[in-house]
């Protein structure tokens, strides 16, 4: 008489889904925490300093973390700015961040936390440089 063939799954191909699953999680994690190495090596903006004269940090670039109040736009300017609500030691601080044309296509939402690298140009207006939700 013949043998069927047996009808489980072999454990061959139970081991080849679980390696490709742990692959393809850790894969994606590692890919997940490359987005905020950008920032690494630039430090917080000091809020404090820069309320003080913010015209002093220009052609710097620091990051700015914390929360979107408001957005406003300019019919005549692709660009859009942005008031970040800061934590500070002395209270909340507001600081307007002004975002190009080129990072309008990220949908940035109020009310949700961001760490923004920006640099400094003339007249102490800081300019967005990449944006990370966090």
């Amino acid at each position: 008489m013949a043998r069927r063939a047996s009808s489980g799954i072999s454990p061959g191909l139970l081991i080849g889904i679980a390696v490709f699953v742990a692959v393809a999680f850790f894969g994606g994690k590692a890919l997940m925490g490359k987005k905020t190495e950008s920032f690494a090596g630039v430090s917080n903006l000091n809020v404090s300093d820069y309320m003080e004269n913010g015209n002093s940090l220009r052609d710097n670039e620091y990051v700015i973390e914390g929360t979107i109040d408001e957005k406003f736009f300019r019919d005549s300017s692709p660009n859009q700015v942005v008031s970040v609500e800061v934590k500070t030691p002395g209270g909340a601080e507001f600081v307007g961040v002004e975002i190009p044309s080129e990072f309008l296509k990220l949908n940035i939402e109020r009310s949700q936390r961001y760490a923004i690298k920006v640099k400094i140009r003339q007249g102490g207006i800081p300019v967005a440089t990449g944006i990370n939700r966090l």
